[in-house]
Formats: structure tokens, sequence, C-alpha cells
């Protein structure tokens, strides 16, 4: 019989008997629609099927109506109440509460993901954190050139597990003495498939102003930030708009247009008067079956960002039958094509501008030339039904080969697994050399 103790803060304790694997976990709070979210959440619950595993998350990047730990029970019984615990933090948390989660949890693994200049905090105490408990993180996003001024990053690590094969090929070269794991994403095709067509239209009816009911739709589904280049797509696409009819046409944005890391796209579209149905706003955050209705009706899903992780939009899409239309920057690469196939269009970067900052000395922004763009949404609105239908079963099945579910399942489990094996846990620490004083006469 399994014996829990919740203290106080929300934090499990585990009788003797309890053989799981216990993982705090920090990131975005896994019920938030970033795609670090969805994907945190997508890892959690694949590996609480298992049985063997427990999760303590500071679930964070999210405003939050109170700060009470959280019990998520899985609706069917696939995990028992107690092994998923959230608790809420601003930004990703800090010291002070690492330390207390921690001591008071004593877990076997610490996890993390998302960029690494959110975790410097972390960084700054792996030290005393990895005397303890192995840290594995899950790394999403970064660009050429190497970027060695992550090395000390990458390198307070006992794992690394990266999300693109740029990512992974970026780890492998600034610290190849790091154990670097390719895992990418994964997306549930029973949700994200195709619908059959009376179904689109009656999502069409209950969705779409009658204005755009009859326009060839594209689709984008990001947030509104700065690299995401949302603001450049509104401008691009109505040059694209005046060419083929503004009445054809429509540019359905979901997202949050008054973002304050990206641009005001409402200012936007009423300044350029373009609020007669050729762009579309979609603000409010939806179920993931309603979702994978926006992919549906749209002829093509559009991804231009100046730099990108991964992508889990696109890859939804792909899922639905949708074609997509990319930069070919970061993991975008490898979804667009599997180096034979093509699965829709990617854009090469007309020019790559070197970016940076007191914390990222110098990076790679891969900027897409306006005519190479508005020439591709022309190539998609040309296409007959049936190439884009076509181009859309060979992504469907470049997902369900390469980004399902079993697959991401053995790998993470496997990985923990190995974590687990090779480097222990609170009690039983291995292959891992504190800091020694040494007298020096």
């Amino acid at each position: 019989m399994q014996v829990l103790r919740i203290l106080q803060n929300g934090t499990l304790h585990m009788s003797e008997e309890n053989k799981k694997i216990k993982i705090v976990l920090l990131g975005d709070h896994p019920m938030a629609p970033s795609g670090v979210g969805t994907q945190l959440k997508y890892i959690i619950e694949t590996l609480l099927k298992t049985g063997r595993f427990q999760f303590i998350c500071l679930g964070g990047a999210v405003s939050h109506l109170d700060y009470q730990p959280k019990q998520v029970p899985a609706s069917n019984g696939e995990w028992e109440l107690g092994d998923w615990i959230i608790h809420p933090v601003d930004g990703y948390g800090n010291q002070d509460m690492i330390r207390s989660i921690l001591w008071s949890a004593k877990p076997d693994i610490l996890m993390f993901m998302t960029d690494p200049r959110f975790y410097e905090w972390l960084w700054d105490m792996e030290h005393e954190i990895r005397a303890h408990v192995p840290m594995v993180y899950y790394h999403v996003w970064d660009n050429y050139p190497y970027p060695m001024f992550n090395k000390k990053f990458y390198d307070s690590n006992d794992v690394i597990a990266s999300i693109s094969k740029v990512t992974y090929d970026i780890v492998n070269n600034v610290s190849p003495e790091v154990q670097n794991h390719y895992i990418p994403h994964a997306v549930d095709y029973d949700i994200f498939k195709k619908w059959p067509e009376d179904d689109l239209v009656k999502f069409k009816q209950d969705h779409l102003e009658e204005k755009s009911m009859d326009r060839m739709i594209f689709f984008w589904n990001n947030r509104n930030a700065r690299r995401k280049q949302s603001g450049t797509l509104i401008f691009w696409f109505n040059e694209f708009a005046k060419q083929v009819g503004p009445d054809n046409v429509c540019l359905l944005m979901h997202t949050d247009p008054k973002d304050p890391h990206g641009q005001d796209l409402e200012y936007i579209i009423n300044e350029l008067d373009i609020a007669d149905g050729r762009i579309m706003l979609s603000k409010n955050k939806i179920p993931s079956d309603l979702l994978s209705g926006m992919y549906n009706i749209a002829a093509c899903t559009i991804n231009i960002s100046d730099a990108e992780g991964f992508g889990l939009a696109t890859l939804e899409s792909l899922s639905c039958e949708t074609p997509i239309l990319v930069n070919m920057t970061g993991g975008l690469q490898e979804q667009v094509t599997d180096g034979e196939e093509w699965f829709g269009i990617g854009l090469e970067p007309a020019s790559k501008a070197i970016i940076g900052s007191q914390q990222v000395p110098y990076i790679y922004e891969d900027r897409l030339n306006k005519e190479d763009f508005i020439d591709a949404l022309h190539k998609i609105y040309n296409m007959s039904k049936e190439e884009r239908s076509a181009l859309g079963k060979k992504g469907r099945a470049h997902v369900i080969k390469n980004y399902n579910f079993d697959d991401f399942r053995n790998r993470w489990t496997e990985l923990m697994d190995n974590v687990h094996e090779k480097h222990g846990s609170w009690d039983e620490r291995k292959n891992h050399k504190t800091w020694e004083m040494k007298e020096i006469a």
C-alpha cells in the first residue's frame, strides 16, 4: 500500500516502500497554452502513465489567481492522486524557493526547460544542487554561430535533452563532454487530425464571420513576440491580398494582439484599414479540439519567425494534413522536409543578422525576404486542392513516423531511467565530485 504525506507547502514525501522516481520540474505552467507548457504537460503525462514517476512542478510564466499548490488528478485513473503537484510561481522561481522544495521533497532528479538565460539564478547554485541531485536540462532554443558563451550553462548539467537537430548539434559542439540526447516534440495526432468536410462547414458557420466564409484561409498560431514577426506578417500579407484580391484571402491569427512582448496588432490592422475580413484575430484561449478545427479550415499554416527552437504549431498543422510555409530556421527545417520529401514550402533566409545583448553577445536572426514570402503565398494560393491535399497527407505521415507518442514516451523513460541509474539521487548520489577545500602550505 502506497503511503503519501503532503506537507502544508504541497510537497510530497514518500514512504520507504515507494520506488517511484520523483522529479522536480521547472518551466512554463503545464496547463499554459505555450509550446513549452504543452510539451511539459506531454512529458509529465507520458511518464506518469508508466506508474513509475512522480512530479512536483514549479509552474511559471503565467499569472495566477492564488499560489496554493494543486494536485492534478487523472480523469481516468492513469496515475495516483498525489503523483503530480503544481506550485504556482512568478517567473520561473528563485533560489530560495528551489532550496525549500529540494530540501523538503528530496527528489531523485531536477529537470527544467526553456531558454537557458531564464535560469542564470539556477546555474549560479548548481554546485550545491548537483551535490545532492542530478540536473537534466531540456534545451529548446539557441541559434548559430555556436554560442560558446553558453558553455558554462551547458556544462552545469548532468544531462541535456535537445529538442531539435539544430540544438543537438549546438550542444555537441559547445559542450561535447555533456551527455546529450535528441528528443523532439510529440503531437497528439488523435486530436490533431483531418476533419470530414461536413464538420468543416459547421466549424466555419460557428466560428467565422460571414465575410470570411468563402476566402482561402492562411493560419498563424504563435505568441505575439518580436522574433515571431507578427507585425511584419500583417504588412506582407496585406500586399499579397491586394495582388490576389482582398476578398479572396484571409489571415487568421491566433494570438494576443496586445502582448507586451510584441506589437499592437489591432492598431496595425486599423491603421492599414484592413478590418474587412482579410485579417481575423482569435484572441481567446481555446481547447485543442477547436484549435484542430482552425488548422483544418486553413490552406496553409505560416511561421516566419526569425528564430525558432521547434515550432509546435506547424507540427500540429502537419498532423491535421495542412501544409506549412516556414522560415528554414531551427526546428522548422526538420518539419517541412525530411531531406527527400517536402510537406509545404521552406524559405531559405535572405540574410543572417548578428544581434546580441549583455546576456547574449551574438546570435543569428534568420531573416526572410518579403518578395520570397509573397511568392510562396502565391504558390500556395495557386495550388489545386488536390495538390495541397497530397502535401498534407505526406505531412501527417511524417508526423506519425517521427513525432509520435510511443517514441516520445520510450525516449523520456529511457533517459530518466539512465539518469537515475547512472547518477543516483538524493541519498545515493553518483558520479559527481563536489568542491573540496585544500590547504595550501
